[in-house]
């Protein structure tokens, strides 16, 4: 009995181990590459999936997700011969898990070495100016080429950041020195843009006033013409009417209005020499018939009530 025990007990670990082994648990986004007798068999996926034991094994387990292959700097020589320190960032994901674990035997260090190789074609084919300028074009370059190469393998490369591209101590003291010329020149091309702007704007302000104060000037000149060309006007109208009703009058008690207007303007002239200075007075060559006038004036206006 037991010996019979025994066994039993046997019988049952050794079923409860196989039942165990015959159980893989795969977890999301996770495969399990399943051989049988040393040949593929099948792939698992996530969740339960049961296999033979004995006869079927898992030769590798692989993450689906996007990963990552860290390159420490490493040399670099550009075309014009300057060696600088290249360290970068490799994403990648496995698109086809049969290729990644038959076709290569260590993925990330393939990819690694991948790489570095078309990191230094890439660089190679550049001048200094350009690696410094170009991170996009180089992505771009790098992914293009690493994409292709890990195709055969199941893997797409998603891409591919540059972090730092440190040239030599010299030639960055060099550049230090050309940008800072750079800033100067680019600070006295804007101070000399800004002197001018303002000339400008000072020119177009002196003139814009120059243009209103001209503006100013006219129409004042306009108004003081208006001003005095009305004023004659009026005093023409005025001695008009006056001569008028002179003319009336005088018609009216025969008098002569020719004789009245010379006398009136010879008496304006003798009120304005009696202001100058000079001593002597030139009386007209008619002096006779002016005072004629004078007296028939005097007449004329004593007739229309004048005193």
């Amino acid at each position: 009995m037991e010996a019979v025990t025994i066994i039993l007990i046997i019988i049952i670990v050794f079923a409860f181990i196989v039942a165990v082994s015959s159980i893989k648990m795969v977890s999301q986004a996770t495969v399990k590459i399943i051989e049988r007798l040393g040949k593929y068999h099948k792939t698992a996926t996530s969740g339960l999936n049961i296999i033979v034991p004995f006869i079927d094994s898992v030769r590798a387990t692989l993450d689906l997700r996007e990963q990552l292959t860290d390159i420490e700097p490493q040399p670099v020589i550009t075309r014009d011969n300057v060696t600088m320190e290249v360290d970068c960032v490799v994403y990648w994901q496995i698109i086809d898990p049969i290729k990644a674990v038959y076709e290569i035997s260590q993925l990330k260090y393939g990819i690694q070495q991948l790489t570095l190789s078309a990191l230094r074609a890439v660089i190679g084919e550049m001048d200094l100016d350009h690696t410094l300028a170009g991170r996009d074009q180089i992505n771009t370059k790098l992914r293009a080429s690493l994409d292709s190469a890990t195709d055969k393998w199941g893997v797409k490369v998603m891409r591919i950041e540059l972090r730092n591209i440190l040239p030599p101590e010299d030639i960055r003291l060099t550049m230090e020195k050309q940008m800072t010329a750079e800033r100067n020149r680019r600070a006295v091309i804007l101070e000399a843009e800004g002197e001018k702007q303002a000339a400008i704007l000072r020119a177009e302000g002196q003139k814009q006033s120059a243009i209103v104060a001209a503006e100013g000037k006219k129409q004042s000149a306009i108004l003081e013409a208006e001003g005095q060309a009305e004023a004659r006007l009026r005093v023409a109208n005025a001695e008009a009417q006056a001569i008028t009703v002179v003319s009336q009058a005088l018609k009216t008690q025969a008098g002569d209005p020719a004789s009245y207007l010379v006398a009136m303007k010879y008496l304006e002239s003798l009120k304005d020499i009696s202001f100058n200075a000079q001593k002597i007075v030139f009386l007209p060559f008619e002096a006779a018939g002016v005072m004629g006038s004078l007296g028939g004036m005097k007449e004329m206006l004593g007739h229309i009530g004048v005193k």
